[in-house]
């Protein structure tokens, strides 16, 4: 997607200023616990932590346990965990891994930035491609635009780094709506992609929290997920 002038400017101020004049206005530690569904019918639960780590690095985890239906008798489970520093107030990348688990085929993808490279195993297969400054991958994203609506941004543009480039996805605030989610009623903003990718839009609180309190995305199978308890600052 495009990068709006606003973001592009936004992202150059907090790529040149030193990432302690934002540790304030970053998340430094939580856990968020959701409910996932599929079709509109339980599916599982998911469960996000971030925490600090070595070298002023952070790491942020995404884990999924399929509790009803299909993905329970498959056993089916997913685990995302990501490697970032923080950027001004883009979650960086810095590494991620995808673990599926299940009783038919498993899958995995591994992301490493190497010396100013892109390096993904995607199963048995490779790929490799120049890194941008302020990248953040799929499961960072929604924490990154988390942050940018706390901020006070309408609109927001990211460096994505997908299976085999870097691919510019655009966010726009696309109006105000009352959410109801196990975690409490909301007057939450909705965000929707604004690149023509209609697959995807995220409800959030921002001046509660950094991570969605409502999420629901077609691609992958229309899964929502809804907010049940989030812990930290």
């Amino acid at each position: 997607m495009k990068t709006p002038t606003l973001l592009r400017a936004g992202l150059a101020l907090a790529l040149a200023l030193p990432v302690a004049a934002f540790a304030a206005d970053v998340p430094q530690s939580f856990t968020a616990t959701y409910h996932v569904l599929q079709g509109g019918s339980p599916m599982g639960d998911a469960t996000l932590t971030l925490k600090p780590t070595a070298n002023g690095q952070f790491e942020y985890t995404n884990k999924a346990q399929g509790t009803s239906g299909l993905a329970a008798a498959l056993g089916a489970s997913v685990s995302e965990t990501s490697v970032f520093t923080w950027s001004g107030k883009v979650p960086q990348a810095v590494s991620y891994r995808y673990e599926m688990a299940s009783a038919l085929k498993p899958k995995s993808r591994s992301l490493t930035i190497e010396g100013g490279n892109v390096q993904v195993q995607d199963n048995k297969k490779s790929y490799s491609y120049p890194a941008q400054p302020g990248m953040v991958e799929r499961n960072t994203l929604p924490l990154a635009l988390g942050v940018a609506l706390r901020g006070g941004a309408k609109e927001a543009s990211f460096p994505v780094a997908v299976k085999q480039a870097v691919e510019q996805q655009a966010f726009k605030v696309a109006g105000n709506e009352k959410v109801t989610v196990p975690a409490g009623t909301f007057d939450a903003v909705r965000v929707a992609r604004a690149d023509g990718d209609a697959g995807f839009s995220a409800w959030y609180a921002p001046t509660k929290y950094p991570v969605p309190v409502k999420l629901a995305q077609s691609d992958g199978g229309d899964l929502t997920l809804e907010l049940v308890k989030f812990e930290g600052r």
